[in-house]
């Protein structure tokens, strides 16, 4: 008998939306660049601003719940590292 999983699969739509509810109120928005890796971008809905786009991130066509988790992990990591164009010319 083949074991039982629990993990949840969800497809790159449905992995997408995920983290449209997760980032909200901020804008969110993914595309595939490559057959295992995504470009995400997060944007201010009021203005469209982008706040930051990150490309190369690896991810699947199909991705499991874990998987959605690490992405919003590393979106989030990258967000709390990223420095805005004004703080480097406030530093100049």
């Amino acid at each position: 008998m083949k074991p039982v999983s629990n993990t949840t699969k969800v497809t790159f739509p449905n992995a997408c939306q995920l983290m449209r509810w997760h980032f909200h109120p901020m804008g969110f928005e993914a595309t595939m660049d490559a057959p295992r890796s995504m470009i995400a971008r997060l944007f201010d809905r009021a203005s469209g601003e982008t706040v930051i786009a990150i490309a190369g991130i690896p991810c699947a066509t199909v991705m499991t719940t874990t998987e959605v988790a690490r992405i919003i992990q590393s979106v989030e990591d990258e967000l709390e590292s990223f420095v805005p164009p004004q703080a480097w010319q406030e530093l100049a």
